[in-house]
């Protein structure tokens, strides 16, 4: 693990863990129903959240399984998320510290493996792909959820671009392309794929990241001088709200 990025990641959310926990954009949404879904076909499943945040995927999850483990770099983060199960009721939730690459879990120790909107974060694909394999056990699913790459150059580098400028721990969001083959190279195989679009509007998108008004001017100069192309793609309105692009899948 990188240990300058590690510090990056928990400098941006470890005191918005609050401000996730309370996002629409996260609580809800028909990735996790979606997800809730997916899960009930196992209720004896152990299952572990990388890179949980705000513990949103958790407490969906927790509902439909035996155990959960939320796992985050952040402690700011897993504290909350561990206050927020105690008042939900969700005692077959428990938290874990530490990297996606490095999972401090034995081989097999798992029946379900999910992340939403982190993946984005990491900074080591290959070997959090390599970890989350490892620990899952055999014929166990892997099942991400995350912001999308549209995958043209000309949308994809607006993309990352605003990302990094909002949220400079940002890493990057592939495209459906992109993982599949990154999953592929692991071992595993898509058996179900979904890919829809979420609004996210820009006074608490940049809120959320508490992001300096020099960098919101940026992005707004950004949005303004950008092509037709890439505003009829994003759907970038007058207020700088937006569109982006989706990815869920299961894999094996």
């Amino acid at each position: 693990m990188n240990n300058h990025h590690e510090a990056l990641v928990k400098s941006q959310f470890g005191g918005q863990a609050t401000a996730y926990l309370q996002s629409n954009v996260h609580a809800q949404g028909a990735d996790l129903r979606r997800l809730s879904e997916w899960l009930s076909e196992d209720g004896e499943a152990t299952v572990l959240d990388v890179g949980c945040g705000a513990g949103h995927a958790s407490f969906t999850a927790a509902t439909q399984v035996s155990q959960v483990t939320a796992y985050d770099l952040s402690e700011g983060i897993l504290a909350v998320v561990a206050e927020e199960a105690e008042k939900r009721g969700l005692h077959n939730i428990t938290c874990a510290q530490g990297p996606a690459e490095i999972l401090p879990f034995g081989d097999n120790s798992f029946d379900v493996v999910i992340s939403r909107y982190s993946a984005h974060h990491w900074h080591d694909m290959q070997a959090a792909l390599m970890e989350i394999r490892r620990v899952l056990k055999s014929g166990g699913r892997f099942i991400m959820m995350d912001i999308a790459s549209p995958g043209k150059a000309i949308l994809d580098v607006w993309l990352q671009t605003i990302e990094m400028l909002r949220d400079p721990s940002h890493i990057r969001n592939y495209s459906q392309g992109e993982w599949l083959a990154m999953v592929n190279n692991r071992g595993m195989v898509v058996d179900k794929l979904v890919g829809d679009r979420l609004h996210l509007e820009f006074s608490s998108w940049v809120a959320r990241m508490k992001t300096p008004d020099n960098i919101i001017e940026a992005i707004r100069y950004l949005q303004e001088k950008v092509s037709h192309e890439v505003r009829e793609h994003f759907a970038i309105a007058a207020d700088g709200s937006f569109t982006s692009d989706t990815i869920m899948f299961q894999a094996r």
